[in-house]
């Protein structure tokens, strides 16, 4: 696949560099980049990042952060039984297990809530770090969502990191996921209350909790260019109806066609 021009390979993660310095100078290179092309399309062009990966994949497969990228990839796709192919394969070769909650979320993913739950539940999720732990809980959550145990699904985010008054990365997203299984099981009054909390938290837009709590309050967003689009239609309309009352009074008018005077037409007759 095409490596844009501006891409270099430096880019990359200083420890994913010294991963790749086993792999001989030049090959080094062409991993690099197309790591860098992973990260850069993930979010906006998934497919793309997909195919990125692959060849990642096929140059250096035996590389744990090739191997992880290639799982990120394969998930951003919803192809799970790959990405945690990928994300068990990283796992081996680094013996790391800041993947695991993403790795039962993946459970999730192929319909398998049950095993996520037990995940949930495993000694390595006392080995991850808070952001981790809060990762670990949001995929907990959602399996007992996918159960139809919403309630239990409200108490598991119940945590001291949902009460905290500190913004920290994770904030918004276990206050937004708060709110949404508050409103999924009813309770709109607080429902409202934390997607407020989370557009508090909300900095980079990491959420949609203002478009939800604009819904939940019956506030509707009019584009402005749809307005301004509207506009000329207006006012042609306005020039059609002074043209007809100047043909009703006996007066000649010029007809007007997309802003032109056309005088080839002739004049308006009674």
């Amino acid at each position: 696949m095409p490596i844009p021009e501006d891409v270099t390979g430096d880019e990359i993660d200083k420890d994913v560099r010294q991963e790749l310095q086993s792999l001989p100078k030049g090959l080094a290179e062409d991993v690099a980049k197309n790591l860098v092309m992973v990260a850069r399309l993930i979010d906006e062009d998934p497919e793309g990042a997909y195919g990125y990966s692959r060849v990642a994949l096929r140059l250096a497969s035996r590389v744990a952060a090739v191997r992880e990228a290639a799982g990120f990839a394969a998930y951003a796709n919803q192809k799970y039984s790959e990405a945690l192919a990928e994300f068990r394969a990283a796992r081996r070769m680094t013996g790391n297990v800041e993947l695991w909650p993403v790795m039962a979320d993946c459970e999730r993913g192929l319909g398998r809530p049950e095993k996520a739950l037990d995940m949930a539940g495993a000694p390595e999720v006392h080995k991850l770090d808070k952001a981790g732990q809060v990762e670990m809980r949001l995929v907990a959550a959602g399996a007992r969502r996918d159960m139809g145990q919403l309630d239990a699904a409200i108490v598991t985010l119940q945590s001291p990191e949902l009460a905290s008054a500190s913004v920290q990365p994770w904030t918004a997203r276990l206050r937004y996921a708060y709110a949404d299984a508050l409103l999924a099981a009813g309770r709109e009054d607080e429902a409202r209350e934390w997607f407020a909390k989370a557009v508090e938290s909300d900095k980079d837009g990491s959420t949609d909790a203002s478009d939800r709590l604009a819904e939940m309050d019956g506030v509707e967003f009019v584009d402005a260019f749809d307005e301004d689009e509207d506009e000329p239609e207006v006012e042609g309309e306005r020039q059609a109806k002074g043209e007809a009352a100047a043909a009703d009074d006996g007066e000649g008018a010029e007809k007007v066609v997309d802003g032109d005077v056309d005088g080839d037409e002739g004049d308006l007759k009674d």
